[in-house]
């Protein structure tokens, strides 16, 4: 008996396979499509051409990509097609009413057939980011304006734009923006753990947001104290604490034609300060009960896992080492006890032109 297959015979008891098919319309019906985020390695390999990283992503036996779209889209494409792999854009947001960027990451993705795209309109933190409840709420008008000059767009296209929860939106936050913008291109780009940082329960995020889900960053999370808050970090899927099978079930109930697509950033925990006043400038409708909830659930989790990541101590080979053997991790963990569908089986090494890539 193979390492996989004892994987599959032992957790067949629990009965994981049917929970997570697709329901599609045939009888047995299809494991859910898995693929692989460029931001699983924005950390040291940061790929910066779409064409290697689907190559790598097919070595590695994943079902797709998601990506910014460059060099030449229609061979891209033709590679993709031949490969069977799924692939995702990435694309920039509205801004100040300019939509010509937008729109351009709009043709491109139609010209590389790519099936969804995930935006996300902050960049960075929203604790870190706005010191005053005006900043935030500016952004919020700002956001709105956005989101109301890309629909049109997304009309013309026809292709659905999934927006992040990037540690910035809370769930209810989340969800009323898309009840406000009804649109069948409009939805969200779930991931299963940003929203810890906003004292979110992770679990409710994805009851909340899996209707509207068009696309997902798939991952694992650990958590941890800190004298300001807790830390947080990616861990390789099923080293963490998140119910993956009943999150994915939830998303592939609710959007059965959604692709996982895995989001392993390897990197040092996350810092989340919320015992600071700053933390809490802009979250004037929060209170201790999310707090509490919060802390309770560091208190219960801390210790039961994995050590939480610490990269310093690597050097640059090590820490581009320890990226790829995340992924690798993560998608072995997928195929053995998820059961997800990925593509091919997983090839034995990195090609040569990555070892040239510069990090």
């Amino acid at each position: 008996m193979t390492r996989r297959t004892f994987f599959q015979a032992a957790s067949a008891p629990l009965a994981l396979a049917p929970l997570l098919r697709a329901k599609q319309g045939n009888a047995g019906g299809t494991p859910t499509k898995m693929g692989i985020a460029w931001t699983s390695y924005m950390s040291f390999w940061r790929p910066k051409d779409a064409y290697l990283l689907l190559e790598h992503c097919h070595e590695l036996g994943a079902a797709g990509i998601q990506t910014t779209l460059n060099g030449d889209l229609g061979k891209f494409r033709a590679r993709a097609e031949q490969l069977g792999m799924y692939v995702e854009a990435m694309a920039p947001l509205p801004k100040n009413g300019d939509v010509a960027a937008f729109e351009h990451a709009l043709q491109n993705a139609k010209e590389a057939g790519a099936t969804a795209l995930r935006a996300g309109y902050l960049s960075g933190r929203r604790y870190e980011t706005f010191s005053t409840l005006d900043d935030w709420q500016g952004f919020v008008t700002a956001a709105h304006k956005s989101i109301e000059a890309a629909l049109p767009l997304l009309d013309k296209y026809k292709i659905p734009l999934g927006i992040e929860n990037h540690k910035d939106w809370t769930a209810d936050e989340h969800l009323a923006l898309m009840k406000k913008y009804s649109s069948e291109y409009l939805g969200v780009c779930l991931d299963f753990g940003n929203n810890i940082s906003l004292l979110d329960d992770p679990m409710d995020v994805v009851v909340k947001l899996a209707p509207y889900t068009v696309t997902t960053h798939l991952k694992d999370m650990a958590l941890g104290p800190h004298p300001t808050g807790f830390v947080m970090a990616e861990m390789p899927l099923g080293q963490g604490f998140l119910d993956l099978p009943k999150m994915i079930s939830l998303v592939q109930q609710a959007r059965p034609a959604t692709h996982l697509t895995l989001e392993m950033i390897t990197r040092d925990p996350l810092v989340i300060p919320c015992l600071t006043d700053k933390y809490w400038i802009t979250f004037p409708d929060r209170n201790g009960v999310y707090l509490a909830r919060t802390l309770i659930l560091v208190n219960k989790e801390t210790g039961h896992g994995k050590p939480l990541p610490n990269l310093a101590p690597l050097s640059t080979d090590e820490r581009l080492k320890r990226e790829d053997e995340n992924v690798k991790l993560s998608l072995d963990f997928a195929r053995e006890t998820l059961h997800v569908r990925l593509g091919r089986e997983p090839g034995i090494s990195r090609p040569e032109q990555h070892g040239k890539t510069s990090v």
